[in-house]
């Protein structure tokens, strides 16, 4: 088994990569804001929100100022707050939960499936009361979640289903894009995802035009007109400027994506090769799902120690999520009846990520798994 290799920097994720061969065009889009000095909204938005929309297959695709915003949105939109409650897993980006607790609702945490790290619809059943207005499953790293199962318990109960697909746009769930197939997605655009802006930006879709309605007025201060107020909002509006980078950046997100999926696959390659199957838990794509890997996630032992030999080897990785939501300060004592949490626990204690981007070498993934193969051959 070979288990060195030539010493290559890895970094988490390398953004100028991407960025190198779309700089003139990019740089051409930006000007083109510069020079209509239309900042806020306008036809890049309108132009942005009808690519998107298209691509997504939904009927309706409202931009807003980031993926949390998106989540805020939606609920002030469907009017919900104190005294509902909100399913929600507890293994995910903080946004998810906190965006619930903002509108003065109840996030209530339930654990997620060992192997896929989404929401257990089993687990998600148990956690239903007469105040649960809501289910959000998340697409974690990409990955779908089983959407089926939990729509028919959104259905059945009355609920909104909102897929919180911040991190895997352009997956599909049985041949349909995600936040298509729900009662409405969120979409973030912040710069380490698949299809990234050069900031904050964000995206809701649906196909309820009634709902489409009340988020663009949500977005822009619940303005029916200039300074007439049909209704309560927020400042979630997506600057120009991004709109206009993603629309250069959005023609190239499929190609992206699956250089992710090609790089999943050579690490699959290579774990085997060095013996490493047996050692860390890798990825699952379950049938049916299109994963796009906005992040390779795999699952070891003495992680903790596992990332300070990688870091020693040059090699970036990151921890999502260290701490689950039912462990968090801010939200003090969950709903009663949603726990235990087994699988969150064990996740937040073995995951570890590693890179994925789509210009990823042959020689830098070779590295990384000589990199772990010699830190498992020393233990």
């Amino acid at each position: 088994m070979k288990t060195s290799s030539a010493a290559v920097a890895v970094p988490l994720l390398d953004l100028a990569a991407q960025y190198r061969p779309l700089r003139d065009e990019i740089l051409h889009a930006m000007t083109r804001v510069a020079d209509s000095q239309r900042f806020i909204l306008g036809p890049e938005v309108d132009g942005l929100e009808r690519e998107l929309a298209d691509m997504l297959q939904v009927a309706h695709a409202v931009g807003v100022s980031s993926g949390t915003d998106a989540i805020v949105a939606v609920l002030m939109a469907l009017g919900i707050g104190p005294g509902d409650e909100v399913i929600t897993p507890t293994h995910s980006f903080i946004a998810t939960a906190s965006s619930v607790s903002r509108v003065g609702a109840t996030p209530v945490f339930v654990d997620i499936d060992p192997v896929t790290f989404n929401l257990d619809p089993a687990a998600v059943e148990r956690a239903v009361t007469p105040r649960t207005r809501a289910i959000m499953p998340v697409h974690l790293f990409g990955l779908p979640a089983e959407l089926n199962p939990l729509l028919a318990t959104a259905r059945r109960i009355g609920a909104t289903l909102i897929e919180d697909a911040a991190q895997a746009i352009g997956a599909t769930y049985h041949g349909r894009p995600v936040g298509s197939i729900g009662d409405v997605g969120c979409f973030s655009f912040f710069p380490t995802k698949n299809l990234g802006a050069f900031g904050e930006a964000g995206l809701v879709t649906t196909n309820d035009a009634a709902l489409a309605r009340e988020l663009r007025l949500v977005r822009d201060h619940g303005a029916e007109s200039k300074y007439v107020h049909a209704r309560v909002g927020g400042n979630f509006r997506i600057d120009a400027i991004q709109a206009a980078v993603l629309r250069v950046k959005r023609p190239h997100l499929a190609a992206w994506s699956e250089a992710r999926r090609r790089n999943a696959d050579r690490y699959r390659t290579l774990f085997d090769e060095f013996g490493l199957d047996r050692r860390v838990e890798t990825p699952v794509e379950t049938p049916g799902c299109h994963h796009i890997y906005n992040q390779f996630v795999i699952g070891a032992d003495d992680r903790d120690q596992l990332r300070a030999h990688l870091t020693a080897s040059q090699i970036g990785t990151e921890i999502y999520y260290p701490v689950p939501f039912h462990r968090q300060a801010c939200f003090g004592e969950p709903s009663r009846g949603a726990g235990p949490w087994p699988a969150a626990d064990r996740a937040a204690a073995r995951s570890l990520a590693l890179p994925i981007y789509g210009e990823l070498t042959e020689a830098q993934q070779r590295h990384v798994a000589a990199s772990l193969a010699g830190f498992y051959a020393a233990r």
